[in-house]
């Protein structure tokens, strides 16, 4: 799978994710500061990624900032992109079930390289729901901003 991945910061466990995602056999695509020249700051990086899930050149991304919190806001601005900032597995394993994310945010000041494995082991294990109500919502997020101030939300 190709995967971006994005960090503003050069951090031992930015770099222990690029590693742990190759070595399981995906195609690593750097941006920030995991890239030499490019732009690091969490905003600009984070979109970069995420604007790649959502053309189509890469299947996931995967976009870390010190708390998460930027990077999974900037990857989310991005129409077609759900971005989920998980701190522990089965935040992880709900984001790809319930909300079909194809971003994972993580935070560089929390996440320890155990706890990075065990993240995307349930990352990658997890499929999405095929639940009539969750396919619902993740249409549903789709569609918000396109639709009416009524919530109506039967717009294409």
């Amino acid at each position: 799978m190709r995967i971006s991945v994005s960090s503003d910061m050069d951090e031992p466990v930015a770099r222990a994710l690029v590693a742990e995602l190759r070595g399981r056999g995906h195609d690593v695509v750097p941006h920030g500061a995991l890239r030499p020249g490019s732009d690091a700051r969490w905003a600009v990086c984070s979109e970069a990624a995420a604007r790649e899930v959502a053309d189509g050149a890469s299947e996931q991304a995967v976009v870390c900032c010190w708390t998460g919190t930027g990077a999974s806001i900037a990857a989310n601005k991005v129409p077609g992109v759900r971005a989920a900032l998980c701190t522990d597995a089965p935040t992880a394993d709900g984001a790809r079930r319930w909300n079909d994310a194809n971003v994972l945010a993580l935070s560089l000041r929390l996440t320890s390289e155990p706890l990075l494995k065990e993240i995307l082991d349930a990352w990658f294990a997890a499929e999405p729901s095929e639940d009539a109500e969750d396919r619902g919502n993740v249409l549903h997020v789709g569609r918000i901003g396109r639709i009416g101030p009524t919530g109506d939300d039967t717009a294409p």
